[in-house]
Order: structure tokens, then sequence, then C-alpha cells
């Protein structure tokens, strides 16, 4: 899952990587992690993705991928319940910087990254230098363009899940705990696409 614009030049001649994440909270679906370089063609109104409607993060989010070089890594359920959801959103940060500096010709660059940690001495691949920024996705536009590229690729997974499984509401819920996705555990069970290490359905059998 990678983009990079024919004839792309970077913005201020300066390679920064901005990187943030989607779905670390859900009972259900992978999480995603999203890397982009501006372009010059930067796309006007990039804000963090939770303030924007659904109808313009859609639309930013074809700007960001047309006009900028970006990579998105999605960790899945599994491989969440076996080393746990920080450690793959940590995995997945690193996935999508390591596949967007390969494509660019791992250049020298500065990764900035929402909240307030990083990749680097928490995972065994990270090998470049990163800083953490708490609120950047609302405050670096690089961010705020890796912010909607991982919860919009995001949600077009869930909907597709929702096709395969629709007991749950994923079309609505995006796999959160709504009342009505754990009314549906209860009823359905849990499928290939829940995060058994999640307490909800770790302890369904309880409920």
């Amino acid at each position: 899952m990678l983009g990079v614009t024919p004839g792309f030049t970077v913005a201020n001649g300066t390679l920064v990587i901005g990187v943030d994440e989607a779905g670390r909270g859900p009972l259900a679906g992978p999480v995603v992690a999203a890397a982009v370089v501006l372009g010059r063609g930067l796309p006007a109104g990039l804000d963090d993705s939770k303030r924007l409607s659904a109808k313009r993060r859609a639309v930013l989010d074809q700007a960001v991928r047309a006009s900028c070089c970006w990579a998105v890594a999605v960790v899945e359920p599994e491989e969440i319940d076996r080393v746990n959801i920080f450690q793959a959103t940590m995995i997945g940060m690193t996935r999508a910087v390591a596949s967007l500096t390969a494509a660019l010709g791992a250049p020298a660059c500065e990764v900035l990254i929402d909240g307030n940690m990083t990749p680097a001495g928490r995972c065994g691949e990270w090998r470049w230098p990163a800083r953490a920024i708490v609120g950047g996705d609302g405050i670096e536009p690089a961010i705020s363009a890796a912010s909607i590229v991982a919860k919009e690729w995001r949600d077009r997974l869930m909907l597709d899940a929702a096709c395969a499984f629709p007991h749950y509401g994923w079309e609505r819920n995006k796999g959160y705990g709504t009342a009505e996705h754990i009314a549906a555990l209860r009823v359905h069970g849990a499928t290939p696409l829940h995060r058994r290490s999640f307490a909800p359905v770790a302890q369904l059998p309880l409920i």
C-alpha cells in the first residue's frame, strides 16, 4: 500500500515524514499506520482527522494521495493479539516508514509522529530520527495528512468487513465497542476479525 506521485517534489526541499495511526481502541479490525511526505501541492484544510467531517476527510484523503508520497501499513488482529496493541502500533509505523523511504531511495529524513512516544528503542527495525509531538495531528500538516490517510484507509477496510460480518454494525461503529457492537457479540460471538486479547472479547463467555 504505497503511492509515489510522478514528478513529486518535496515541499521546502526537506524530507519530513508525518506518521499517525488509526484503530488503537476498537474491539475488531486492524490498526492502520500511515506515513506521508507532503509535496509542493499541499492540500488546503489539513487537520486532525477526528475534527473533520466524513465528507471533508474523504476529499482530503484523495487530495493527499494524489499529490503526496505516502505508505500505509496494516497490522491485523492476529498480530495485535500476539504482540499487544501498543507494540502493533509501533510495528505498523515502522513498516509504513520503511516502505516510504525505500520507495524514495532511502534518503535522510526526520519523522514526526503524533503522540508522546516513537518506535525508537521500541521496535528493533526502526532506524530513523524521530520526534513525537503531542497533538501533532492538529498542528503539523504532514501528521495531519497521515492521520487522514490512516483513518480513511481503516474505515474502508471496516466497511468491507461489515459486508462479510453484517451483525456487528461495523459500517457505523468501525469496530469500536459501542452498545450495538457489544450486544451483537453476546448474541453472535466473536469473528476472526475480533481482537481476542481485548477484555470485552476475551471475557465474552462470562458476559
